[in-house]
């Protein structure tokens, strides 16, 4: 099984998925090498194996077909147009780069990550996506223009469409 986790930030994803598929081959990028930094030294605190690969999700080149099983991704997503209702708790310990996209171009990071899930999965492979619960219709939207099938939205535990999630026929 290969996974690729975008944006992994402190690696938590990462690691966690690496934790619970022990045969599972996880690769993880960030865009930031800090971030990178500290996401490495939680796989080595957690002692499990992620490569770690540092990439812009915006700009990634598209990988070659079958490369990945799943493919998941937590990426920016609060708008700026959000960032007044956000707890302090949040905007104090979160650099504004892993949260914030432009209000006129919220899903820029879906589009992206979506392109590249889409070249570099697997026939049935699956793609997994934190989303703004604002922006739901909008996501099934554009994974349905992806290509993707079986597209659908999945509530968290506060009854809100907070996660995205579609196959690759």
């Amino acid at each position: 099984l290969r996974v690729l986790d975008v944006g992994t930030g402190s690696g938590c994803i990462a690691i966690a998925l690496a934790r619970t598929l022990k045969f599972a081959s996880v690769t993880a990028t960030d865009v930031s090498a800090e971030a990178l930094a500290v996401a490495r030294q939680n796989a080595i605190d957690c002692g499990v194996k992620v490569n770690f690969v540092q990439q812009d999700a915006l700009s990634a080149p598209l990988p070659q077909s079958g490369v990945w099983d799943i493919v998941v991704s937590n990426p920016p997503y609060v708008t700026q147009s959000e960032k007044a209702a956000m707890e302090p708790n949040v905007l104090d310990y979160e650099p504004a780069s892993a949260l914030f996209v432009p209000d006129d171009d919220a899903l820029r990071f879906y589009r992206a990550i979506s392109r590249t899930a889409w070249a570099g999965l697997s026939e049935g492979g699956r793609l997994y996506f934190e989303i703004n619960s604002a922006k739901g219709p909008q996501m099934l939207q554009l994974l349905t223009e992806t290509g993707f099938a079986n597209a659908q939205l999945l509530r968290d535990q506060y009854g809100k469409e907070r996660f995205a999630i579609a196959t690759k026929p």
